[in-house]
């Protein structure tokens, strides 16, 4: 039977007399589990982020009525047998919105799978301010529902989205926008539509997404006056955002809309194809990076450990000597390991969590992210469970296999050689 008091207190001895060697030994678990936690609490967090840019604002599922050429031409189905060539061919006339959109948004909200639909109007519009005039995008949206289910309010820099809800004919102007047009909240623009219908909007906000293409052209009102703008009835909806509680569900539940509604439905893995390569891609090198910190650290122990046991050779040809096992000399060369281990563990995680807290609490200032004031990080503790298992694991293995020399080492030739 295996007295464990006495293999604990011999292994305490053995850590204590060498303070050196352990306190290095310590050091190695406890900056290589330090550096781990920080640099996947870190990295982790800034692909958060970047996601988030994308992510907040694309919708699951996106549904609108899609201009595209006529699949039979004319000619076709005159000739049948015939070998026709058509040149120049044009979208067939097809309106911009979506026929039957409320039993549609209806039908959505009653699926289980689906969180909201909300309705959106979107148009080609020209920002009018004196001799100035740019070309852009006005969305119709429901503003309470978008900051609910998208975050919108995230991105709102001056004003607020309630304000849109409460003032009619009002309308959040993108940053870009407002600079090139100096103008500023209160302020009113003229908006121009493709039918020349001009309107004086009032400028209740200002937002900034992050991403220059949208701030420089995209602008937001509410679903009813932009009807208003554009004359049509309150039946009239272009576009409808599709939110899952399950966003792996989405192509699949697109291409079922696309076939039921003769409607084109783009999920968000598909609009964003290239981004979500990207996310993978800088995941695979923070993970990486750190599995090779976290592997470095132990074999840092394992090369502390075989040099502790050769300056222990004394020590384990007396207690082989004074009746001690090679099981009992093994295990307690294996306990210095583990206690290594959860001592150097538990300091690398408090030392991680500190420098965490700091980056989490150092100020990022950046005109692209005004809403994001420090740097961002993610305090996921299934990092810190994973940073202590890996020190428990590695340090098992680094000392396994010294303290099986050890177990193996004939005490006669030891003494022998003295």
């Amino acid at each position: 039977m295996i007295n464990w008091q006495v293999i604990l207190s011999i292994a305490k001895t053995h850590l204590v007399s060498k303070r050196k060697q352990t306190i290095t030994a310590g050091l190695g678990v406890t900056f290589g589990i330090g550096a781990y936690i920080t640099l996947v609490c870190f990295m982790t967090g800034l692909n958060g982020m970047l996601d988030s840019l994308i992510l907040d604002q694309t919708p699951h599922i996106h549904i609108f009525n899609e201009i595209e050429p006529s699949q039979v031409q004319p000619l076709e189905q005159k000739f049948k047998e015939a070998l026709t060539q058509v040149h120049s061919v044009r979208p067939k006339q097809r309106k911009k919105n979506i026929h039957n959109a409320f039993p549609l948004i209806q039908n959505l909200t009653n699926n289980s799978d689906v969180m909201a639909a909300l309705p959106q109007v979107n148009t080609q519009i020209f920002y009018v301010s004196g001799a100035i005039e740019l070309g852009g995008n006005l969305t119709g949206m429901l503003p309470n529902e978008e900051v609910t289910y998208f975050n919108f309010d995230k991105y709102i820099i001056s004003g607020t989205s309630q304000a849109l809800e409460n003032i009619p004919n009002s309308i959040l102007l993108g940053v870009g926008i407002a600079e090139k047009m100096s103008l500023s909240v209160g302020d009113r623009v003229q908006i121009s539509t493709a039918n020349g219908t001009v309107q004086p909007l009032k400028i209740v906000g200002l937002f900034q997404s992050g991403i220059a293409e949208i701030d420089n052209v995209f602008s937001f009102s509410t679903v009813k006056t932009v009807q208003q703008l554009l004359g049509e009835p309150k039946s009239y909806i272009t576009d409808i955002n599709v939110k899952l509680f399950d966003m792996e569900k989405a192509f699949t539940l697109s291409r079922k809309l696309e076939k039921q509604h003769n409607l084109k439905a783009i999920d968000i893995k598909t609009a964003n194809a290239q981004f979500e390569t990207g996310t993978t891609i800088r995941n695979l090198i923070t993970y990486s990076v750190s599995i090779t910190l976290l592997i470095v650290a132990g074999f840092g122990i394992y090369n502390i450990l075989n040099m502790l046991i050769y300056e222990k050779m004394n020590d384990i040809a007396i207690l082989k000597a004074t009746g001690f096992s090679g099981r009992d000399v093994q295990y307690i060369f294996m306990s210095q390991a583990i206690i290594i281990g959860i001592l150097g563990g538990c300091l690398g995680l408090v030392l991680g969590f500190l420098l965490s807290l700091a980056i989490d609490n150092t100020p990022f200032d950046t005109q692209a992210l005004p809403t994001i004031t420090t740097y961002p990080v993610n305090h996921d503790p299934v990092f810190y469970i994973i940073g202590i298992v890996f020190a428990l694991i590695a340090t098992f293995f680094a000392g396994y296999l010294p303290a099986r020399k050890a177990r193996k080492i004939d005490p006669v030739q030891i003494i022998r050689g003295q």
